[in-house]
């Protein structure tokens, strides 16, 4: 039972809640039955069908409605005395400022991306609203609040980022099942059923012999006097074939790696193409799996599966699905885009001797998916409570991180650990600051705006200041010519704008919209490795992320920091202090969480919604598990 004075603070509390996915489900529920009087929630999604295994607020008949509308109106059924109001849009729309945020006593996150966790971050640290986050990942979760001052905030320690690998790696030399997803999602798909005027390296053209042959045009445009089956046959033979012996051309990258084998279609006994083993469905619902009688997602196809599978689903899109081609882009949910996306990856890995991939697990990395269970959305919901109620109680001697496990340590599913102290070297909420190396003379302010500013400083509407001169601004109160002025400075390079930005320059940035400013220092520097920093930029001063144990699965948005692997362990300032500043270990042999027997745990969680989590680079001896099971 709840004391009164438990009972005083749920009651007279206004609750802010972000995300009403799979966290967000359960944690309204949650609320409403603690006693909560007063909630908002904002979402900007819609229900789709996945959803609803895990979200039990959802039915059938909401698919397509708004995820916090509807979460109100389940919820006011069994709960109808309490005040519940939704918005149905980003938490990065203005009208979400940190005067908004005042308005609550506390927020409680149940997001899936972070770029927008960071955003609310900011926002509470701006408005001084505790934070409470979460995340979830198949059987693991973890609960942390985040007070400005007294605690570590969201970004006091880093996230690992999703992993990106080099164009050259993914059209030449790939040597991981992974490469050969990317290849056939990123470039394959997106050239036969995206814009085909877009430029990618599938286009290879040759100046030898064939010169005169099908090389010399672009292959990827359909003649008027073939049909699709021959379409298809030009175009397998020139990917999977024609290609890998352009690659095999240049010797030198072959020294030390396994040479790839051309696979073209006069290789493969496919038998007759145009007959159909299964039945096609007429609705535009069509598989190519069904048509050719393949039931088993997780059977690993051979070879010649695969080519067949290649065929069909080309054909289904061309005669089924017309007037999507030209518009596509690669979606998890599409059951015929992960047919093809899947046939072909094998393909690849047959042609580069990497072991091949059922549907299943192909899906998987594609779709970087880790699949969700609505048991540990439930456990992560009612540690949220626990948390926000000891917030409203200001009982900060009692905060916890709490992570929950897959597999007892110590005998325990939950882990609590004591909150840190705030990170002295955080950029966000200690305004340390940072440095930049950047060619100069090469780089232009539109590279700094995206790949620095927005994507790794997280600002969603930057001012850019060198001294007094605005170099670039961001906002709806702009006169045209403003406008015109910082869309012509994005496209020159540093040390030509008005204002040169040069080695030694100190720019200001700033985010009003978050009431978030950062100073960078900037450094010149020639060259860059194009594999190690293909931004051609090095932003340091900040929390880097580490480096990503093999295997290991990681968020898309950690959701804490990482006392999940070691707690107390060192970081730029030395070793973290807990909030209590107290030197004993929470374990009774003074190790910590690291040999809990969770070593192996992801370092960040993401919300399950959508179930978007990116999977490691290396997933060999995780579906080998999987087989041998």
């Amino acid at each position: 039972m709840a004391s009164d004075r438990q009972l005083s603070a749920i009651k007279n509390s206004k609750v802010l809640m972000v995300g009403a996915g799979g966290i967000g489900c359960e944690l309204l529920k949650t609320l409403a039955l603690s006693g909560f009087q007063d909630i908002h929630i904002i979402d900007m999604d819609t229900i789709e069908v996945s959803n609803l295994n895990r979200q039990f607020l959802f039915r059938r008949s909401h698919v397509g409605q708004s995820k916090a509308k509807v979460a109100r109106d389940a919820v006011l059924r069994f709960r109808p005395s309490i005040s519940i109001t939704p918005y149905h849009a980003n938490v990065k729309d203005p009208q979400f400022s940190v005067d908004f945020f005042k308005e609550f006593n506390v927020v409680l996150n149940g997001l899936d991306n972070l770029n927008a966790r960071r955003h609310v971050n900011r926002l509470c640290l701006a408005a001084g609203v505790p934070l409470v986050e979460s995340g979830t990942t198949g059987f693991l979760g973890q609960v942390s609040v985040h007070l400005k001052g007294k605690t570590e905030c969201y970004e006091c320690q880093p996230k690992p980022a999703p992993k990106t690998y080099p164009v050259c790696t993914i059209t030449s030399t790939p040597s991981k099942f992974v490469h050969c997803i990317v290849w056939a999602k990123d470039l394959l798909f997106a050239k036969l059923f995206g814009d085909k005027n877009q430029e990618n390296d599938l286009n290879v053209r040759s100046n030898d012999g064939h010169g005169s042959s099908d090389h010399s045009e672009n292959v990827f445009e359909q003649r008027e006097d073939e049909d699709v089956e021959q379409y298809g046959r030009r175009i397998y033979d020139h990917v999977f074939g024609y290609n890998i012996e352009v690659a095999l051309s240049n010797e030198e990258t072959w020294k030390n790696r396994n040479k790839p084998r051309p696979i073209y279609i006069k290789d493969i006994p496919l038998g007759n193409l145009t007959q159909q083993n299964g039945n096609m469905k007429k609705d535009g619902d069509v598989s190519a799996m069904a048509s050719l009688g393949l039931k088993n997602p997780q059977d690993v196809w051979s070879l010649t599966e695969n080519s067949k599978v290649f065929f069909e689903a080309l054909k289904l899109f061309f005669v089924n699905r017309p007037k999507d081609i030209g518009n596509l882009t690669f979606d998890k949910d599409d059951q015929l885009a992960v047919e093809f996306v899947t046939a072909a990856a094998n393909i690849r890995a047959s042609s580069f001797g990497i072991p091949l991939h059922s549907l299943f697990e192909a899906k998987g990395i594609a779709g970087n998916i880790v699949h969700a269970v609505a048991t540990t959305n439930a456990i992560v919901a009612g540690l949220i409570v626990i948390e926000a109620i000891k917030v409203l109680q200001k009982d900060n001697d009692n905060y916890r991180m709490t992570y929950c496990l897959e597999h007892p340590a110590r005998k325990m599913l939950l882990m609590p650990a004591e909150p840190f102290e705030p990170n002295k070297s955080c950029y966000v909420c200690s305004e340390t600051p940072l440095s930049l190396e950047v060619n100069t003379c090469y780089s232009k302010l539109r590279d700094f705006v995206e790949k620095i500013v927005k994507s790794k400083l997280g600002m969603n509407f930057p001012l850019i200041m060198h001294g007094s001169q605005i170099l670039y601004e961001v906002g709806d109160d702009l006169d045209a010519d403003m406008v015109a002025i910082y869309s012509a400075n994005l496209e020159k390079v540093l040390s030509e704008l008005p204002s040169p930005v040069t080695s030694g320059t100190m720019l200001s940035i700033e985010d009003l919209q978050q009431e978030f400013s950062c100073t960078i220092n900037i450094k010149h520097r020639e060259e860059f490795d194009e594999e190690k920093e293909p931004d051609g930029m090095l932003l340091s001063g900040w929390t880097q992320p580490p480096p990503l144990n093999k295997n290991e699965l990681v968020g898309n948005g950690g959701s804490t920091s990482n006392a999940l692997l070691a707690e107390g362990t060192e970081n730029a300032t030395g070793k973290k202090r807990k909030l209590s500043d107290v030197s004993k270990p929470t374990t009774s042999d003074g190790s910590g969480l690291a040999e809990s027997g969770n070593q192996n745990q992801p370092e960040s969680l993401d919300d399950d919604d959508d179930d978007d989590l990116f999977m490691s680079d290396d997933l060999e001896s995780l579906t080998k598990k999987k087989r041998s099971q």
